[in-house]
C-alpha cells in the first residue's frame, strides 16, 4: 500500500470513527462508565467495588481505576470520546503490530489482515462500543512480544505486568516465563505487579489498600455464577453450565478441560520449538486461552485471538484440506454470524449452544499443529 493511499485509508477512519461516536458510542460505551466511575471513587477516596453496581460491577484490579482516574476528572462527552480514540487507535496498533510482528509471512498483508477484520471485525466493532479494554491488554502483550524479539526480557516482562493491571487473567504469562526459564522476565513481571498491586496505598493507606484488594476478590469470586449462562459468555466454564446445568458436574468437567487444555498447550509449548521466533506462537495462544479459560470470557473478548488468527491464515497450506476447511468454518462461524442478520431468536439459540466455544477450542488446537509441523 503507498503512502497516499495510507494517509487515505487513515482519514476515511477518522471520518467513520467520528460519525460512529457521534451517533451512537456518544450516548452509549457502558463498560467505559464502569471504568470512569472507578476512577471518580479514586479521586474521592471511596471504596471501588459495590455489590449495589449489579452487573456493572469493577472487577479489575484497584490499579487500572487510578490508570482511568485523569479521565474522570474531565466532562462524560470529553472523557467518552477521548477513550474512544484511544480504542480506535488501539485497534489499528493490533492490526499492524500482529502483522508486523508474524514470522516468515507467507501471504500479502491484503489477504491476511483483510480476512482477519472480517472474520473478527464484529468482535473490534463490540469492544469499541462498550467501551472495553481487551484491545489495551492485545497490544501491550504485542509490545512484550516485540520486546522479547529484540532480547529485553525485563522491559518484556514489566509490560506482561501491565497488561495483568489491565485484566487479570494475563496473569497466565507468570507461569509460561518460569516454564520458559525466562526468570528476569519472571522477576520483573512480579516485582511490577506488586508494586501496582500496593499503589493504591499511596492514597488509601495500608489498610485501605488491603481492604480494597479483599473487595476485588469478593466481586470476582461471587460475581461469577450468574454470569456463566449469560448469552455472550463463550469460557469453558459456560459451555458446561449452559449445557448441564450450572453446578458440581459442570464445574468438574469445565476445571479438567481446562486442566487438560492447560496441560497440552504447555507440552506443545514449552518444548523446542525449532523456530527462529517462537515467541509470536507463544503468546498467540496464551491470549487465544484467556477468554476460554476466565469464567468471565464474553464473546467480544476474543478480538485478543488477532494474531491467532492471522497466524492461521497466513498458513493456511501447512494444514490438510480437511483442516484449512475447518478453519474457514470456525472463523466463519465466530466471525460472520450477526444478529442483525438472524433475527433475536436464532441468534440467541446460536448463541447458547456454545458453537462459538467449541470453534475456540479447534483454533487453539489449530495453532498447535503449527508448531508440530514447525511451520512458526
Amino acid at each position: 500500500m503507498s503512502r497516499r493511499s495510507r494517509w487515505l485509508a487513515a482519514a476515511a477512519l477518522l471520518v467513520l470513527a467520528a460519525v460512529a461516536f457521534e451517533g451512537r458510542a456518544k450516548r452509549k460505551m457502558l463498560d467505559f462508565e464502569v471504568y470512569r466511575t472507578a476512577g471518580t471513587r479514586v479521586v474521592a477516596g471511596e471504596s471501588l467495588y459495590r455489590t449495589e453496581d449489579g452487573h456493572w460491577q469493577f472487577k479489575y484490579l484497584p490499579a487500572f481505576a487510578f490508570l482511568v482516574a485523569p479521565l474522570a476528572r474531565l466532562p462524560v462527552v470529553t472523557a467518552r470520546a477521548i477513550w474512544f480514540g484511544i480504542s480506535i487507535a488501539l485497534l489499528v496498533v493490533l492490526l499492524n503490530r500482529s502483522w508486523r510482528l508474524l514470522p516468515d509471512r507467507r501471504r500479502t498483508a491484503s489477504f491476511v489482515v483483510g480476512l482477519t477484520i472480517i472474520a473478527l471485525g464484529k468482535f473490534y466493532v463490540r469492544e469499541v462500543g462498550l467501551g472495553q479494554g481487551n484491545l489495551l491488554l492485545a497490544v501491550v502483550v504485542l509490545l512484550a512480544v516485540a520486546q522479547w524479539r529484540a532480547g529485553r526480557n525485563g522491559a518484556a516482562g514489566a509490560l506482561v505486568a501491565a497488561a495483568t493491571v489491565v485484566k487479570p487473567y494475563a496473569i497466565i504469562f507468570l507461569p509460561y516465563l518460569l516454564g520458559r526459564r525466562r526468570f528476569r522476565a519472571a522477576g520483573v513481571f512480579l516485582l511490577a505487579l506488586l508494586l501496582a498491586v500496593w499503589l493504591p496505598a499511596l492514597r488509601y493507606g495500608l489498610y485501605g489498600n488491603v481492604q480494597l484488594l479483599r473487595g476485588w476478590w469478593a466481586t470476582v469470586t461471587t460475581s461469577t455464577a450468574p454470569n456463566l449462562i449469560g448469552q455472550d459468555n463463550i469460557s469453558i466454564a459456560g459451555m458446561f453450565a449452559v449445557w448441564l446445568g450450572v453446578g458440581p458436574v459442570a464445574s468438574a468437567l469445565a476445571l479438567a478441560t481446562a486442566a487438560l487444555l492447560v496441560a497440552v498447550c504447555s507440552g506443545v509449548l514449552l518444548r523446542r520449538a525449532g523456530v527462529p521466533f517462537p515467541e509470536y506462537l507463544d503468546a498467540a495462544v496464551l491470549l487465544l486461552l484467556m477468554p476460554l479459560l476466565s469464567p468471565q470470557g464474553w464473546d467480544y473478548v476474543l478480538l485478543v485471538s488477532t494474531p491467532a488468527v492471522m497466524l492461521i491464515l497466513d498458513r493456511l497450506d501447512e494444514f490438510a484440506k480437511p483442516q484449512r476447511w475447518l478453519a474457514v468454518a470456525c472463523l466463519a462461524l465466530a466471525g460472520l454470524t450477526f444478529w442483525d442478520v438472524m433475527g433475536r431468536d436464532l441468534f440467541r439459540a446460536f448463541m447458547m449452544s456454545r458453537i462459538i466455544t467449541v470453534c475456540a477450542l479447534i483454533e487453539v488446537g489449530l495453532v498447535l499443529r503449527l508448531r508440530t509441523l514447525r511451520a512458526a
